[in-house]
């Protein structure tokens, strides 16, 4: 670790730290090897749930680690290793598979998990910084640290550690959602709360269909097409040709830019012939993307060309 001056500044020590543990990272990603690849392999291949355990703050980092595994596709738990030799041990079952963080690997609760773990046939995983410890022997794969001083005055507070031992888990999780093939929309079903929620929820749960959906066909006369959209009240009308197909719209803006043209024309001669559109089962992420990219403020909502919704800027996460 590089020590900054002792008359270093707060701005000048808080980026020391920054760096130092940037640097630590690229130093854990260096070290990964095959004992990764095994590890993701034995959470894949496992018919039961994942267990994470730790203590202290090896146990904080574990409780977050199990959360992200839980909410990417792995059933997943956490296990405070101080609970597990109380009784806690009985969630434990054949076909789970557990990863075990200790930096010191010989913490004396280990111990008794181990064994139990063994008597049950449940693999480990270690995440240690010693390779030769109690845990590191007892593991199927052992993911060792790389040696690196914590950060901080005296180098006392679990630092850097539990930095390496955060990431190494996203690493973890992250690789067996990719070969999980888990999606956004998978997701989006396990997150059904909250703004993020709402992102990942398809496109036909906020749109506007049936009696409120603001159709006319190509040969509508424009004063015909004024009623249904003050009728409907979303600011635009979807054109449909004979077939039912949406080949245009017609935005309460491109009535303001063309009221001088007057109004004894078709709707097919006012309306936007290029359509931004979703299917229903699009996500409203991505019809926010196409807010965005196209500065628009309303989409239809279309099957086979048919529209059968429309879905406003302000049914989304982005108007609240």
């Amino acid at each position: 670790m590089t020590l900054p001056a002792a008359d270093a500044s707060i701005l000048e020590f808080g980026r020391t730290m920054v760096h130092d543990e940037a640097r630590a990272l690229d130093a854990l990603a260096d070290s990964l090897g095959t004992e990764f690849e095994t590890a993701c392999r034995l959470i894949l291949d496992a018919k039961g749930k994942f267990i994470v355990c730790g203590l202290g703050k090896s146990g904080h980092i574990g409780r977050k680690i199990a959360a992200t595994f839980a909410s990417t596709g792995t059933t997943a738990t956490f296990l405070h290793l101080a609970e597990a030799i109380h009784g806690d041990l009985g969630i434990a079952d054949g076909g789970d598979v557990a990863l075990l963080i200790s930096q010191s690997g010989q913490t004396a609760e280990l111990q008794p998990v181990i064994d139990h773990f063994d008597a049950i046939g449940v693999p480990i995983i270690a995440i240690t910084g010693n390779a030769g410890s109690m845990l590191g022997a007892a593991a199927a794969a052992s993911l060792v640290l790389p040696h690196w001083a914590e950060v901080g005055p005296e180098a006392v507070a679990p630092t850097t550690s539990t930095t390496m031992t955060l990431a190494l888990g996203d690493a973890l999780a992250m690789t067996v959602m990719r070969e999980k093939g888990f999606t956004r929309t998978d997701f989006g079903r396990i997150h059904p709360g909250g703004t993020l929620g709402l992102r990942l929820r398809p496109v036909k749960r906020v749109m506007h269909g049936g009696d409120k959906l603001p159709l006319v066909n190509q040969d509508t006369s424009m004063h015909d097409v004024i009623v249904v959209m003050t009728e409907k009240r979303l600011g635009v009308v979807g054109v449909t040709d004979a077939d039912g197909r949406l080949v245009g719209v017609i935005t309460d803006g491109d009535l303001r830019r063309n009221i001088e043209r007057g109004l004894d024309h078709p709707a097919s001669a006012y309306m936007n012939a290029n359509p931004k559109a979703v299917a229903p089962d699009a996500l409203v992420d991505e019809a926010l993307t196409l807010f965005e990219e196209h500065r628009i403020t309303t989409l239809f909502v279309t099957e086979d060309g048919r529209p059968v919704g429309v879905v406003h800027l302000h049914d989304t996460p982005a108007s609240r």
